[in-house]
């Protein structure tokens, strides 16, 4: 078995939960806005306030990663975290967009 350091473990957990909570946000904003059976005649809280608390989880755990990562100058993990950064920020002014 291949030993890692501890900075190396923490980089993947670190990205391995940004995948699983974008996951999680994608996931809510589908079932939320996109596929329910008949519109909402009000915006529903408790998915709003479910995905604004993922998304700061979310920036927190990929700018975590990010200053790790330059820290120890682990390319592979910087090019990782600042994709990611990318995608989220886009996933959100998208959604901004479209509902306002």
């Amino acid at each position: 078995m291949l030993i890692r350091s501890g900075k190396i473990q923490f980089l993947f957990w670190t990205a391995f939960f940004g995948i699983m909570l974008y996951l999680w946000i994608v996931t809510v904003g589908v079932q939320t806005f996109i596929l329910p059976d008949e519109k909402p005649m009000e915006l529903p809280e408790n998915a709003v306030r479910l995905m604004f608390l993922l998304y700061g989880l979310l920036i927190v755990d990929l700018l975590a990663g990010t200053i790790i990562a330059a820290m120890i100058n682990n390319k592979y993990y910087m090019r990782f975290f600042g994709i990611l950064l990318m995608l989220a920020f886009g996933t959100f002014l998208g959604a901004k967009g479209m509902f306002g």
